[in-house]
């Protein structure tokens, strides 16, 4: 098999054969196909996945203030998450206990709850990020970070959507 891919190559090296070949070649689109014998591979070649086989590796996780705050990084969009989780189910039960609408809420009481909440949510989360913990490592079953980053996403949205609400209607939704 070596030997007539060698013989192959010397042929085709040649200038008289090249231009011979050209010539032929013109009309035919696949030169390879046509004129080259196809090497088979041998039947006994198997090739095996290792990744199973490996150790887990854990993922280091960056500890510096500026890494778990950045843009990307894993404490901003999640601390805006739960907020707005806590934030919109707190706002609908006060307007069903209430009749309050949010803002209403805010002015009458409500705003140091906000900034106490805000607080406490934000130094609860951040402390596992800064001692090396993942957000990745804490979550199995239906509880993964990949749904509370969902929810929470929902829940920024939907809070948006109350305020733009009571503000075209006038006064609370319910």
């Amino acid at each position: 098999m070596a030997t007539s891919a060698l013989a192959t190559q010397s042929i085709l090296d040649s200038p008289a054969a090249a231009n011979q070949l050209a010539h032929r070649c013109r009309s035919v689109p696949t030169l390879t196909s046509t004129y080259l014998p196809r090497q088979h591979r041998k039947p006994s070649l198997q090739v095996r996945c290792m990744a199973e086989k490996l150790p887990q590796q854990k993922l280091k996780v960056s500890t510096k203030f500026e890494d778990v705050l950045a843009f990307s990084g894993p404490a901003p969009e999640r601390i805006n998450g739960r907020l707005a989780m806590v934030g919109f189910v707190t706002a609908l039960g006060v307007e069903l206990a209430k009749g309050d609408d949010l803002v209403g809420q805010l002015m009458n009481g409500g705003l140091p709850w906000f900034v106490g909440t805000t607080v406490l949510l934000s130094i609860a989360s951040l402390i596992p990020l800064f001692k090396g913990v993942s957000v990745q490592s804490k979550s199995d079953g239906v509880m993964t970070s990949d749904a509370e980053m969902l929810n929470g996403r929902f829940a920024m949205m939907g809070l948006v959507a109350l305020v733009l609400t009571e503000f075209v209607k006038g006064g609370p939704l319910v």
